[in-house]
């Protein structure tokens, strides 16, 4: 038997204002292995994420008083929290509101009824794509005025710092490394957001949208490859060629 420590539980902060979602997902983050704690009242989820620090929040939408897209507005301004991945559960499961969770800044989106198994499914494949980033040998790459720093986890544009979601490093990340090269919308679904079989490639190009905006007058540095996906230019495409 190892006599090496075993590794600390991942956090899980569980936010749905119904009592039976929030004991359902208690046992069962528990049963895996998990430190879980759930809430049913969403005022008092930012306070509750400050003095848990969880690893990931799962966090319904449709709530009373405050819901669940002003609640992961919250996590996102706040500097401790802005990094934690989210995953939003909600009855609301039309494109739309799909979409609007990702530009808020949600790492995933699970509609109910959902299956637990899916979710916990979920819930370690961000985790383990967190630690698989955090692991990552130190690196900085650069275009133009972007600067990605591996080991800071930092990105910078002409010098100021650009706040990303976790997602959207990888993202940016995996478009420099493999600069020059089309990357199909499927082929991002497998290696930022490890799915193995095919979901919504949209989930791609709402990433790509919100990193654009970010990046602000140095966005055009990805391409978009009509119906194939996309590109981080060898050059930028304004600037002049040597032809």
């Amino acid at each position: 038997m190892s006599d090496s420590p075993a590794s600390p539980a991942k956090k899980i902060l569980v936010v749905d204002d119904e009592t039976d979602v929030t004991e359902l997902l208690a046992y069962t983050l528990r049963a895996k292995g998990f430190a879980v704690e759930a809430l049913n009242d969403p005022v008092r989820a930012i306070g509750a994420a400050r003095a848990f620090m969880p690893d990931l929040v799962v966090l319904d939408v449709m709530m009373p008083e405050l819901n669940g897209i002003q609640v992961c507005r919250m996590l996102r301004a706040d500097a401790k929290l802005k990094k934690v991945p989210v995953i939003f559960l909600t009855a609301k499961a039309e494109e739309g509101d799909r979409i609007q969770g990702l530009e808020t800044g949600a790492d995933d989106y699970v509609a109910k009824p959902f299956s637990t198994k899916e979710l916990v499914l979920r819930i370690q494949t961000i985790l383990r794509r967190m630690g698989e980033g955090a692991a990552a040998a130190p690196r900085q790459l650069s275009a133009g005025r972007i600067v990605l720093d591996g080991e800071r986890h930092e990105v910078t544009v002409s010098g100021q710092a650009i706040e990303l979601t976790a997602t959207e490093f990888k993202l940016l990340r995996l478009l420099l490394e493999r600069r020059g090269r089309v990357q199909t919308r499927e082929h991002l679904l497998i290696n930022v957001w490890n799915y193995e079989t095919e979901i919504e490639t949209r989930t791609v190009d709402t990433h790509v949208r919100r990193l654009r905006e970010k990046l602000g007058g140095e966005a055009d540095w990805i391409e978009t490859v009509r119906g194939v996906g996309y590109r981080f230019a060898e050059r930028r495409p304004t600037e002049p060629t040597d032809t």
